[in-house]
């Protein structure tokens, strides 16, 4: 399969990598494989653009990171996303968090309105349906840090650029 889009990705801190990942972990564990992009950190899409604007991606990256500290939020909710494949676990909309996915690009990602969320499990509605008490059972509301900007091409993935968020905004 040939490389189709760009997304901008917010990742979270390396603590916060590890305490998300015991839930997506408990997913896996219970047999709940899916088909999300394997291998990424957890993270919050926040643009997409087209593989003949990676050049403008790149410094859209690297301009916001340089623009914004690194952003708390906090992870307190899980949801289904409409159309039912997609189990997330989704941090409050917050002034700052909004402020950082407007810097990188509009509104619509991936086709849709904008909705910050981490992806647990991509699957058929009646597997997301049976696999939502498992993350129940082991979500717990957690503050969080975006600490960093990553570029990468879909699919296969490719990594263009990662970027830590240095600046004072």
């Amino acid at each position: 399969m040939a490389e189709s889009f760009l997304t901008i990705m917010a990742e979270y801190r390396q603590e916060d990598q590890q305490r998300i990942s015991v839930w997506y972990d408990a997913l896996q564990q219970a047999g709940f494989t899916g088909r999300q992009t394997p291998g990424l950190k957890h993270h919050i899409s926040l643009a997409t653009f087209p593989l003949d604007r990676e050049a403008e991606a790149i410094e859209v990256v690297k301009q916001v990171a340089a623009r914004f500290a690194p952003v708390d939020v906090a992870i307190r909710h899980v949801g289904v996303l409409p159309g039912g494949k997609t189990l997330v676990a989704a941090p409050d909309m917050s002034p700052e968090l909004t402020a950082l996915q407007a810097a990188c690009g509009d509104r619509i990602v991936h086709g849709y309105p904008w909705l910050p969320h981490t992806t647990m499990l991509i699957d058929e509605t009646e597997t997301i349906a049976a696999a939502l008490p498992t993350l129940m059972k082991h979500f717990t509301p957690i503050p969080a840090k975006i600490d960093r900007l990553r570029l990468c091409a879909f699919w296969p993935t490719r990594e263009i650029t990662c970027v830590e968020l240095t600046g004072k905004e």
